[in-house]
């Protein structure tokens, strides 16, 4: 992968970078259908997509890259970096039920959560650093919200390690290896594993495993808190201060996507189905309810609060260096000007039909 060649100051960046996640995300969606490189491109500025794990091999100023990168991505890794002072602030909050749940062998019989109590847990292992721990740290968090729905919590259930590779890569034989525990579980191993997302569904359902507690189906969305819910949109403090209009309109790109999502569900499963590393049937089973009507960015109070929830949860688990003040992270001022600007167009609809 190329990267772009070095700006002539800092007032003329000639290219900003976006990265790949393995997720559903409105800005992905925005560069699939070719709208990032149209909108940039005007100003002669290329826009690269880079995969989450390989960042420091497509560009031969790492740190440069990053003042220029925009990541809308799992939270976990969001909230251990800035545990660590990254730079970074949060423009935007999404919020997409993605199949979370409880998977069991077809012969457990789980009628509700209580029923969990006693059972063997799989927990990944930690990777090379407890930031870039991602699956250990979903399966923990999903885990207890759903011991807590049934008044339990960690101390009622065996948790059981399973290793986990030194790096998680985003890749379709990364993401296997990200939910190795449903092989262990199919195995007699272990007797249930969280799971979450496309292809996590895909390879319980290759496995012949059944869902024994959906997180999606309980009306309270804490028990959904977790590393892609709320989701993190972040860009380097850099931007923000001296290409403020740039951030603006990469938000506006990704509201448009929002919106043109809310009314092309067959397309945008196809676009998904690549973007996820799944096939139609994992997107089909993990993305459900309308959700693609719902991929809009906010920074509600309600989205604000359940990052905290998330980051004072992977604080006490060990997962952060130190503990991360959401207030003072978090930015509105692109979002809010990137609203004003798409409601003076007259789009500010999410059902608006675009083309």
């Amino acid at each position: 992968m190329s990267g772009c060649a070095a700006a002539l100051d800092e007032d003329t960046p000639d290219c900003i970078w976006i990265t790949r996640c393995p997720v559903p995300a409105a800005s992905g969606v925005a560069w699939s259908l070719g709208w990032m490189t149209e909108e940039f491109g005007r100003d002669g500025i290329a826009v690269k997509r880079v995969r989450e794990g390989g960042l420091n091999l497509v560009a031969p100023d790492p740190e440069r890259q990053a003042r220029y990168l925009f990541r809308e991505g799992g939270n976990i890794q969001a909230l251990a970096a800035r545990a660590l002072g990254a730079p970074t602030r949060v423009i935007g909050l999404t919020w997409i039920d993605e199949r979370q749940a409880i998977m069991v062998r077809p012969d457990t019989r789980i009628m509700a959560p209580a029923d969990l109590k006693g059972l063997r847990f799989a927990l990944p292992g930690f990777a090379r650093t407890r930031g870039e721990s991602i699956a250990r740290g979903m399966s923990l968090h999903g885990i207890r919200s759903a011991l807590v729905l049934g008044g339990l919590d960690l101390e009622d259930v065996e948790l059981v390690d399973v290793p986990a590779p030194p790096v998680e890569q985003p890749s379709a034989q990364g993401m296997r290896r990200l939910w190795l525990g449903l092989e262990w579980l199919a195995a007699g191993r272990v007797d249930a594993v969280y799971v979450k997302g496309a292809a996590a569904a895909e390879n319980a359902a290759r496995l012949g495993l059944s869902i024994g507690i959906d997180l999606d189906a309980y009306p309270s969305r804490l028990a959904r808190v977790n590393n892609g819910t709320p989701r993190p949109i972040t860009v380097h403090e850099h931007m923000i201060e001296h290409h403020f209009d740039l951030v603006v309109r990469f938000l506006e790109q990704t509201l448009r996507a929002a919106d043109w999502a809310s009314t092309n569900l067959a397309r945008l499963k196809h676009i998904l189905a690549q973007e996820t590393l799944a096939g139609s049937v994992g997107v089909d089973a993990a993305y459900r309810n309308d959700f693609h009507r719902s991929l809009h960015p906010d920074l509600s109070a309600d989205r604000i609060g359940m990052l905290g929830t998330q980051a004072n949860f992977l604080w006490l688990h060990g997962f952060l260096e130190e503990p991360v003040d959401i207030a003072r992270w978090v930015d509105p001022r692109p979002l809010q000007a990137a609203m004003r600007r798409r409601a003076a167009l007259g789009t500010d609809s999410p059902t608006m039909v675009e083309s």
